[in-house]
């Protein structure tokens, strides 16, 4: 598998700009940049291994409560504590493991963010057995270990992130895994000194690791200090006092006993609300925010250059992700033409817009299925443990699929948007195309998409992207159904390019599997440079899936890129075919 991964990405790494990932050294803030120990500018390039340590809902597809607390309690239910254990323990071993860390070294990448869950190291404060001590587990520790040492072996820099606080830092509750019902880390000091505690207790375990890049100390705070009823995730609050003050202890704990590594922090808000946070605190410092769902424009990212020039301090988004290819590529590029680092968000789930994708299972989905509705059969016992440990080896990145579109658009297309071919394809009699192998490359040069990206939080009515959640996760929409993958949602004026190379010069048919959506459509092919091949025409699509010939397409030697262009669309296209 690993040499296969090698082979498939090689065409990638060399388009791929330099990262500097071979950079040695504790990282720090100096001015406006992250550095290394020769002064270097380090712009991080990184992803976060979210669902790992701490599940969230969305990643499993789990329907209403998602919080981990709960999907374990729910899970239990369903086939007992002893078997649910069992599913959790090959989670952890499964998930993330060398593998993956030798596979984002390999794809360009210098850096992991660890999304820690605190239960991994420490005993909630309600069940120490001593009030007011710590109990510390050793799970947690040992997994960051090696964590630790397959980053070190492979030269990218390890960030740990606090996701998880004692008693959870927010009211989105999935995020940190938080009972609602029961005090939050803001409303019980008993949570903030524990909190405290796992700082100091990791940074004295790290202090002389410089391949740990930083600590992230609190993820996504996102609580209304002053108004929690109209402004729950402090997106708007003024008073953020609270926030500051245990961040300051955090800092101040760390820097007891490590005075080395740098320290990032995040505003209210899920990350980006700073008011009442500042003045920063210590000289080696980071200020983080969170980029989702908005235009990629210098607006877009505004609050954070003025931040950075007002208090002279390096920005990073610490997290951005879950959008479409063409989204993914517009904010890297912007980011990186603006010097600011980056940790995508994930690294897997169940999904197509990662770079690894966890297969999902029948008996899994038929305990989801009940989850949503308690009327229909309940699955036995058996049938969900049995698919519940298949969901478990399948985060095994031996067992994920890699999203080579994912990788081109994140780490190629910001510096080269060119198309390239999806696979190397030599056409003769009998060469068969699908329809959703159209070349990687970014919108306009691989492909043409009307509707590509997901920007609801500027725009709330735009929730564009590849609308049937299939194979890949450009603006073009794919569907799968029972007898294959489908091109589909096809309207005036998109195409898709696929780029073959002609041994000889040659004639053939050309045969396009499509069908005709309510009103019937037309489809037209065209050749290098945009120009129609025989016939000039476009062939009008009428009915159910139907086979269309277009005779006498001559193509001469060398690289040719056909392009397949809906003329009026209002149709789906399956194959082209060669004869």
């Amino acid at each position: 598998m690993y040499t296969v991964l090698k082979t498939m990405l090689c065409a990638l790494l060399f388009l791929m700009p330099s990262t500097g990932i071979f950079a040695q050294g504790y990282l720090k803030a100096s001015g406006q940049q992250i550095v290394n120990e020769k002064g270097e500018n380090v712009l991080l390039r990184g992803i976060g291994l979210g669902g790992w340590m701490l599940q969230e809902g969305y990643m499993l597809r789990v329907p209403r409560e998602g919080q981990q607390y709960r999907i374990k309690e729910r899970i239990a239910a369903m086939i007992g504590a002893e078997k649910t254990q069992e599913f959790y323990d090959a989670w952890l071993a499964n998930h993330t493991t060398r593998a993956d860390i030798e596979a984002m070294k390999q794809w360009g990448f210098n850096s992991v963010r660890l999304p820690m869950h605190f239960n991994l190291y420490t005993l909630p404060a309600d069940k120490e057995p001593v009030a007011g001590k710590d109990t510390w587990i050793e799970k947690g520790f040992t997994m960051t270990d090696s964590l630790l040492a397959w980053c070190k072996d492979n030269g990218l820099y390890l960030i740990l992130d606090l996701h998880a606080a004692p008693g959870g830092q927010g009211n989105d509750l999935n995020i940190s895994d938080r009972d609602g019902s029961k005090p939050s880390l803001w409303e019980d000091e008993a949570h903030q000194r524990k909190t405290v505690a796992l700082w100091r207790k990791l940074a004295e375990r790290y202090k002389n690791e410089p391949w740990i890049g930083a600590y992230d100390i609190i993820n996504e705070p996102n609580f209304g200090f002053t108004d929690p009823v109209n402004d729950k995730n402090g997106t708007k609050e003024k008073d953020n006092a609270r926030l500051r003050k245990l961040m300051v202890d955090i800092t101040a704990a760390i820097r007891e006993v490590d005075q080395k590594h740098i320290v990032i922090i995040e505003g209210n808000g899920w990350g980006n609300n700073y008011n009442g946070v500042l003045p920063l605190w210590d000289k080696n410092m980071v200020m983080s925010f969170h980029k989702y769902w908005n235009y990629n424009d210098e607006k877009s990212i505004a609050h954070i250059l003025r931040y950075r020039q007002e208090n002279n301090v390096p920005v990073w988004v610490g997290e951005t992700g879950e959008n479409s290819n063409v989204w993914f590529t517009e904010a890297i590029r912007l980011m990186e033409n603006n010097n600011i680092g980056w940790a995508w968000w994930p690294l897997k789930k169940i999904g197509i817009n990662n770079p690894l994708e966890v297969k999902n299972n029948a008996s899994y989905q038929q305990m989801l299925a009940y989850w949503q509705d308690t009327t229909k059969p309940r699955p036995a016992a058996d049938a969900v443990y049995q698919g519940l440990m298949e969901l478990a080896n399948a985060t095994n990145f031996r067992n994920n699929v890699i999203h080579k579109d994912v990788l081109d658009a994140m780490l190629r297309q910001p510096a080269n948007p060119k198309a390239m071919p999806f696979a190397k394809t030599a056409l003769k009699t009998g060469t068969v195309i699908s329809a959703v192998e159209y070349d990687f490359g970014a919108n306009g040069y691989a492909y043409y998409d009307t509707d590509t990206a997901n920007y609801r939080v500027s725009n709330a009515n735009h929730t564009g992207g590849n609308r049937g959640g299939a194979f890949r996760n450009d603006g073009v929409d794919i569907r799968r159904d029972d007898t294959g993958y489908a091109v589909i949602n096809i309207v005036k004026g998109e195409w898709l390019q696929y780029t073959v190379d002609v041994p000889k010069n040659a004639t053939y048919t050309v045969k396009l599997l499509v069908a005709a959506d309510a009103d019937g459509g037309s489809i037209q092919l065209l050749g290098d440079g945009g120009k129609a091949l025989a016939p000039a025409k476009p062939l009008a699509v009428t009915n159910g899936w139907q086979v269309l010939e277009i005779p006498g397409v001559s193509v001469k030697k060398g690289a040719l890129p056909l392009r397949v262009m809906a003329e009026t669309g209002g149709y789906r296209l399956r194959e082209i075919r060669f004869e």
